[in-house]
């Protein structure tokens, strides 16, 4: 009979095996740090699971001064940070925390633009952090600001609320500039930009009181943003004009699209409540990439009182809109191409949906018209403006009440007030050709002269000048 020797299992075997088992626990055991100066060592490193005691932590130009926060990244343009995540496999939790930033730290840097939170590390998660902009709206940066940047691939911040403010000139909008033209200079502060690889923005609410962009992308490939809310402010025109002093009455409220600012229009105070741009530069595991955005999806988010509501349209590949809401915006939905799932939008101020360009091709919408929620105030008088070609678009209504003098416009001029008097050719006046429209609303249809090639299945009245168009009314079906 053949014997089996089984061999001894010396005590050093066990040893390590408990040594190993050790770490394996102590590494992803949660800490507890106690203020912000012992926090700032575990943001460089890897595999730690911190929490911050509740409280509340202030940030102020002192502390700049100190050198206490000090971390600095070189991309197209240096960046100060007060909170720099860059290790990987982390955890940290700020529940229970409000992290105040004083609004004069955007100034304590000197000219350098300041990201308050910024993440450059891998698989990362970091929850429910109250962010504040501590002081008043118009304490702006010397150069610009962001609440929060994320770089790296795969992290995720969830249950965050941050309060954005501290820009110039805020109060107007886009109307006197936004990028580098500009009749009245501007230091922006957006609230957070999503950069890196498969990153993840969720169930977070941002109110936002800034001129700047509230949640944007650049440079980013396959995020998602989910579940997210967004509140800004608006403005009427009208109330504009009234100012006796500030920097619009300086310039005679002579905007930078040539022309005085016109009566009649609501415009945000902020910029794009979500937004993709196709350009930017981010940083991933060490490496600089420059890059536009790609596959975007956003899913279940709210967005009001906002400059749009969800415009990816400069993003290339998959473009997903699902489940979202947009309140009060000058504009809802602005995909260029791509899909917009159970989506709803007011037209109080202006259109549901806008066609960006009038190469936008191969747009499916699915968009429900809800209630206003303030009186209408919609200067350009559309419900929704229908440009390009190869869209399948269906507009319902929650309701059967209409705005008076609104309509769903398929080409021809948008009157946005950024395009009147020949501004801004390339974006306006648009052909719009092979488009599927049902229309299962009481509002009215215009198919404009550069329509063609328009199949309209509609419960209001359509209005056709165009040629080759199919139209059918159809009944309410009760």
């Amino acid at each position: 009979m053949k014997i089996q020797v089984v061999p001894k299992f010396h005590k050093y075997h066990v040893y390590v095996i408990l040594f190993f088992m050790f770490v394996a626990v102590t590494s992803y055991s949660q800490v507890t740090v106690k203020s912000l100066k012992e926090l700032m060592p575990y943001l460089k490193k890897s595999n730690v699971d911190v929490k911050l005691q509740p409280g509340e932590y202030v940030i102020t130009a002192e502390d700049v001064s100190k050198g206490e926060y000090a971390e600095e990244l070189k991309l197209k343009s240096i960046s100060k940070i007060l909170l720099l995540f860059q290790g990987n496999n982390s955890t940290y939790d700020f529940t229970g925390v409000t992290l105040k930033i004083k609004t004069e730290v955007l100034q304590a840097y000197g000219n350098y633009q300041v990201h308050e939170l910024q993440i450059i590390g891998n698989n990362n998660v970091l929850k429910n952090l109250t962010l504040i902009d501590d002081g008043s709206e118009h304490d702006a940066p010397t150069r610009r600001a962001c609440n929060i940047v994320m770089d790296g691939s795969n992290n995720r911040i969830e249950g965050f609320h941050v309060t954005t403010k501290g820009s110039f000139p805020y109060g107007y909008g886009d109307a006197f500039g936004k990028g580098g033209k500009a009749v009245i200079k501007h230091q922006k502060h957006s609230a957070c930009l999503i950069r890196g690889e498969s990153n993840h923005l969720k169930n977070s609410t941002f109110i936002h009181k800034s001129y700047g962009h509230c949640i944007f992308m650049q440079a980013a490939n396959n995020p998602l943003i989910e579940g997210c809310v967004v509140e800004g402010e608006v403005r009427k025109t009208d109330d504009m004009l009234l100012e006796t002093s500030g920097p619009a009455f300086n310039v005679d409220f002579m905007t930078v699209w040539g022309y005085k600012l016109p009566a009649g229009y609501m415009l945000s105070t902020g910029e794009a409540g979500i937004r993709a741009y196709d350009g930017g530069e981010t940083i991933i595991d060490g490496q600089f990439i420059k890059r536009g955005t790609s596959n975007p999806t956003v899913k279940n988010c709210t967005v009001k009182y906002m400059r749009t509501g969800v415009t990816i349209a400069h993003a290339t590949g998959k473009k997903y809109v699902e489940g979202c809401t947009a309140i009060g915006c000058e504009n809802g939905f602005s995909l260029g191409s791509g899909e917009v799932v159970n989506c709803y939008a007011d037209c109080s101020y202006g259109p549901v949906y806008s066609s960006t360009y009038e190469k936008d091709e191969k747009y499916n919408a699915d968009i429900t018209i809800i209630p206003p929620i303030n009186p209408y105030y919609n200067g350009s008088r559309n419900v929704a403006y229908i440009g390009g070609s190869n869209h399948n678009i269906t507009l319902r209504s929650k309701d059967n009440t209409i705005g008076k003098n609104l309509a769903i416009r398929v080409g021809g001029e948008k009157n946005n007030i950024r395009l009147l008097y020949g501004n801004l050719p390339n974006q306006n006046n648009f052909k719009a050709s092979d488009i599927k429209l049902e229309n299962k609303t009481n509002y009215p249809v215009s198919l404009s002269d550069k329509s063609s090639k328009i199949t309209v299945k509609s419960l209001g009245n359509v209005t056709d000048l165009g040629v080759n168009n199919k139209i059918e009314k159809v009944q309410n079906k009760k």
